[in-house]
């Protein structure tokens, strides 16, 4: 077996689709019981999971700690999502990890259990990890919480739950409250829980699950720093006496900040972990996290942001907002049709124009409904079922590039952006 085909046989689990429920990972668990003999941080939340996991896998591995990592989804390489050290695995463990899971979903196939593409990834990360001996674990849920596949991790170090809002709301529920009980899910008996500020209505969720799981509770909101510049590269603040940049940008990442910083005080005083604010100052800068209000380029400048929901789009708006309150600006917008676009008035006013381009991705929301839905939020609101036509037709306008939507629609864009020598590129994007 080859890299291409490992990666087509995982792929071709896709068609399955994403169904919750733990029954089925429980019997792909069973081949490998040792995999959940693990120290895990298992992190849910509707946004801001990939940056707590960026500044948690990067605070312990400079504080010494070997640190596998498992995120969804990826940006422009599929071993993004398997990360030991905040290094992908190569090539080479990913085919022998499909070669090792292939008969046993072949077995279960036969008995009529049908693993879906999420389902087998988190079994198969978590036996990576343990071929590896990682010390801990950061753990990203897939969807939810409650019945994620990641779930079945029994007891972990703490359980961290992110800025709680609408999304998913045809699996996980059309109101807050219902939405954090599935987050809340992850929380486990006599451990220790994190949790971002949140809305009055999911905190009360939380705080509820965690003190009747017997879980001391740690807030994000309660973490102290300093805030001394904010920019367009991020954000400079003192943490502990300690002078530190955040490479993330926008209002939203402090929060996001803050809660990884909780969840670094939890590990030190309930775990006895030891990792200092030099540690985490020095995680920071090597912080990679794609699509995050990210520039790619500069004059004209192109950022490109996963937000689609509808706290990220209003985390996006305002940064828009804050650093590029002048010129010309261009949106390119792709969003799935499970998605809720109803914030989609939060960017009224922020564009001359915007662009609405098709994923490639079965769940996709087609341009046209897309561009019928964004009606009154820009003068102008073309349809380019092309991403890259999109961009390449918004380079022609002159002015800023803004991408946002989907991470589905970051992946596409990113490497054709980065590669295209329409316009020049910046030392962050080599």
């Amino acid at each position: 077996m080859n890299y291409e085909q490992a990666l087509n046989f995982i792929h071709s689990l896709d068609k399955f689709g994403s169904r919750p429920g733990l029954d089925r990972v429980q019997k792909l668990f069973d081949a490998v019981p040792d995999v959940l003999d693990q120290s895990f941080i298992h992190v849910a939340g509707t946004n801001g999971k990939g940056s707590v996991c960026a500044v948690l896998s990067s605070a312990l591995r400079q504080a010494g700690y070997k640190t596998g990592l498992f995120i969804s989804p990826y940006i422009t390489d599929f071993r993004e999502r398997i990360q030991i050290d905040n290094e992908m695995i190569s090539g080479g463990e990913l085919i022998e990890a499909v070669e090792h899971f292939k008969p046993i979903l072949e077995r279960l196939n036969s008995d009529g259990v049908i693993i879906t593409e999420f389902e087998l990834l988190t079994v198969m990360s978590f036996w990576i990890f343990k071929r590896h001996s990682c010390d801990v674990i950061v753990c990203e849920v897939g969807m939810g919480g409650l019945l994620d596949s990641t779930n079945l991790i029994p007891s972990p170090l703490c359980s961290v739950i992110t800025r709680v809002d609408l999304d998913h709301t045809a699996v996980l529920g059309d109101t807050i409250e219902e939405i954090a009980a599935q987050k809340a899910g992850i929380i486990k008996q006599g451990s220790v829980t994190v949790t971002a500020a949140q809305r009055r209505e999911a905190y009360a969720v939380i705080e509820a699950t965690a003190r009747k799981k017997n879980n001391k509770l740690y807030r994000g909101e309660d973490t102290e720093l300093t805030v001394t510049e904010t920019g367009a590269d991020g954000t400079r603040l003192i943490y502990r006496g300690t002078d530190m940049l955040l490479p993330l940008v926008g209002a939203h990442q402090i929060d996001n900040l803050r809660c990884a910083l909780a969840a670094v005080e939890a590990l030190n005083a309930e775990r006895d972990f030891s990792i200092t604010p030099g540690n985490i100052r020095d995680g920071l800068i090597e912080i990679k996290h794609p699509a995050r209000f990210e520039r790619l380029r500069q004059a004209p400048d192109t950022v490109l942001d996963g937000a689609h929901n509808p706290n990220g789009l209003s985390s996006f708006a305002e940064a828009v907002r804050s650093f590029y309150p002048d010129g010309e600006k261009t949106l390119i917008i792709g969003m799935l049709a499970d998605k809720d676009s109803t914030s989609l008035y939060l960017l009224k006013g922020l564009f001359d124009r915007i662009i609405a381009t098709d994923i490639d991705n079965p769940r996709a929301l087609p341009a046209e409904e897309l561009a019928e839905r964004l009606i009154g939020t820009a003068p102008c609101i073309e349809v380019i079922n092309s991403p890259q036509k999109a961009y390449d037709k918004a380079l022609t306008y002159g002015g800023d590039i803004f991408i946002c939507g989907s991470l589905y629609l970051a992946s596409e864009l990113r490497p054709y952006i980065i590669n295209n020598k329409a316009a020049p590129q910046t030392k962050a994007a080599e």
